[in-house]
């Protein structure tokens, strides 16, 4: 009996101590949590405490990107808008190996080349996760289909597992009996269950789209990588296209009553605005067809037109050659080089029925039929070409006489025809996309030299074009002898009148001998459209190269015209640049030199009989 207490009073004791040992021990790791907190909360990660990495954690910047706005038409067909579309971004870590036959099937592209693609993500260190296996996928691509209903798929996926081996009840004692080493083993075990695909997501992009493709590329512009216009319309209004995207900065709260994060916005959403032009596609079209034709046929370096209602509006800027701008593989600057405006030259005999009409309104010729004009005497450089003796205004006109047309310049002061050019809007800027626009040169009069004032009368000399402003300068035909602004955009005003240059008499009279320049007698011969009264002018101008005019052939060709000759609907200028084969009107196959008359004449034609085909208004006016 004594014994058993002895014992007994032995384990109360050890009991007491062991309880004594573990109390200890919790007390000891409890100052040490204590402190460690302590020291936590003071200590700096990275040069930032870990208090202010928390805040920094619980702030949150989003940002919603604006929708771009589109480009439209005068009649409300796109030319620029954003297409939605879908990339498929792969997780490389984790699709599965059995699933790459039905995915590859899925994505309609070899297995192999998709196995050959996951490898090699896999095998770079970084970034190895995203894998953009298919870009801008419309939303009816039957990709897309395919993969919805791959992921609704189960396959039997196995993989092999490492398993912790069981064991005995003796190991066990001797374990917890410390008379042997814890060493577990393992044992790798095959482990199978059925599993959908993993690591496939579609992910939302947005494609800028140009529906008339490079018909207009030069004119609307592109956009870069990082959906920024950077060239023509797409460029000129990227603020009003692109809007502003949101900013809105998100902070935690914690005296907020069911309000967690508190929000302050920092730039409010606003999508871009939609753009409307004054431009006809259809017209558009049939003006670049015949550009096109023409370059190719001709063998031209490049042409350009455009097309003007008499009010002013821009129906059609052409311009080739000319990319497709929805290929983004192939760029080149030159193929959206919008000569139209930026290409400032000497429009050669174009020029000549200002010269007439500035003489008539001053009253230094009559134009009638029966005044005739001594064509028989040098003045300057020009010779007589021994061929006419007098001329009519009308003949001077027809055969672009450059000794008739200096001979009435001869009766002009220099400074009415510098105050004339000018009202024309030679010289100053069109305003329509100013970051390309090349305004031209008109010289003061007062640094003319005698030879400028002369070589001015027929195109060449003290000033300098872009196409555009020789198109408006035709507009005076349209308007009564007035000549209004250009517009390209819909929805701005212009504070500009129109300015009246001409007496309606004198205008219309001119006009009446530009009809006659449309005839089989006059050098605009291949301008005439069956069934239609056609007014206009043909010019040619040599090309300068290397600051000297080319004497090898280097030459640009125009025609300027308006149609129908009376109560013009339509006026149109076109350039070539360096035409290298025409042939003549009735021998087709013989090559002869290219001028104005056998070249942009051509184009005029043909792009205005598509146009008059389709409007009926023109039809019965030419009628009447």
């Amino acid at each position: 009996m004594k014994l058993f207490k002895i014992g007994l009073f032995q384990k109360s004791q050890n009991y007491s101590r062991r309880q004594l040992v573990v109390q200890s021990i919790f007390t000891s790791l409890g100052v040490i949590f204590f402190f460690r907190i302590i020291n936590i909360y003071q200590i700096d990660v990275g040069g930032v405490g870990i208090q202010e990495k928390a805040r920094k954690q619980t702030e949150i910047t989003s940002s919603i990107k604006a929708r771009r706005g589109d480009i439209l038409d005068r009649n409300g067909d796109v030319l620029a808008s954003n297409l939605i579309l879908k990339k498929i971004n792969l997780d490389s870590t984790q699709i599965q190996k059995t699933f790459i036959p039905k995915l590859a099937q899925a994505l309609m592209m070899p297995e192999k080349k998709l196995e050959k693609a996951i490898k090699k993500k896999l095998s770079k260190h970084a970034g190895r996760k995203n894998l953009i296996i298919k870009r801008n996928l419309r939303l009816t691509n039957p990709i897309l289909e395919n993969i919805e209903a791959l992921r609704k798929i189960k396959l039997k996926i196995c993989k092999m597992k490492r398993k912790k081996n069981k064991i005995n009840l003796f190991d066990k004692v001797l374990i917890l009996t410390k008379l042997k080493a814890d060493k577990p083993t393992y044992s790798k075990v095959k482990v199978c269950k059925s599993e959908r695909i993993k690591g496939v997501r579609f992910q939302t992009d947005t494609h800028r789209y140009y529906p008339k493709s490079a018909a207009l590329a030069p004119l609307i512009g592109r956009i870069n990588h990082d959906k920024k216009g950077v060239s023509g319309i797409e460029g000129e209004f990227e603020s009003i296209l692109a809007g502003q995207n949101s900013l809105t900065h998100l902070s935690f709260d914690p005296d907020s009553q069911g309000t967690y994060f508190n929000p302050i916005v920092h730039k409010t959403l606003k999508h871009g605005q939609d753009i409307q032009l004054t431009i006809d596609t259809n017209v558009q079209f049939h003006a670049y067809v015949a550009i096109k034709k023409s370059v190719k046929k001709l063998e031209a370096s490049s042409g350009s037109a455009i097309i003007l209602k008499p009010n002013g509006e821009i129906l059609a800027m052409v311009n080739y050659p000319a990319a497709d701008p929805n290929n983004k593989a192939l760029y080149n600057p030159k193929h959206y080089r919008n000569r139209v405006l930026s290409d400032k030259l000497e429009p050669g005999s174009t020029i000549k029925p200002f010269t007439m009409l500035l003489a008539l309104e001053k009253k230094k010729i009559t134009a009638k039929d029966d005044e005739l004009i001594d064509v028989t005497k040098r003045i300057g450089h020009l010779k007589p070409d021994k061929k006419y003796k007098y001329m009519s205004v009308k003949k001077i006109l027809q055969r672009s006489h450059n000794l008739g047309t200096l001979n009435v310049a001869e009766r002009l002061k220099k400074e009415e025809l510098y105050d004339t050019w000018r009202k024309l809007g030679f010289g100053r800027p069109l305003g329509l996309i100013p970051s390309i626009e090349n305004s031209g040169l008109l010289k003061h009069y007062s640094d003319w030299s005698k030879a400028d004032k002369r070589s001015l009368s027929f195109g060449y000399g003290p000033m300098q074009t872009n196409l555009a402003q020789l198109a408006r300068a035709y507009l005076v035909f349209a308007n009564d002898g007035a000549i209004p602004p250009l517009k390209l955009i819909n929805g701005i005003a212009t504070n500009e009148q129109k300015t009246q240059v001409f007496s309606k008499q004198a205008t219309h009279r001119i006009a009446e001998l530009l009809d006659a320049v449309v005839s089989l007698k006059g050098s605009g011969y291949r301008a005439q459209i069956k069934g239609y009264s056609v007014a206009g002018k043909t010019g040619t101008a040599e090309m300068v190269i290397n600051g000297r005019y080319s004497k090898n052939g280097a030459k640009r060709t125009f025609f300027t015209g308006f149609v129908p000759a009376k109560k013009p609907k339509y006026v149109m200028a076109v350039r070539l640049d360096y035409p290298k084969k025409c042939y003549a009107y009735y021998k087709p196959y013989s090559k002869i030199s290219c001028e104005g008359s056998n070249s942009a004449a051509i184009v005029f034609k043909e792009a205005m009989e598509n146009i008059l085909s389709s409007d009926q208004s023109v039809k019965l006016l030419a009628k009447k």
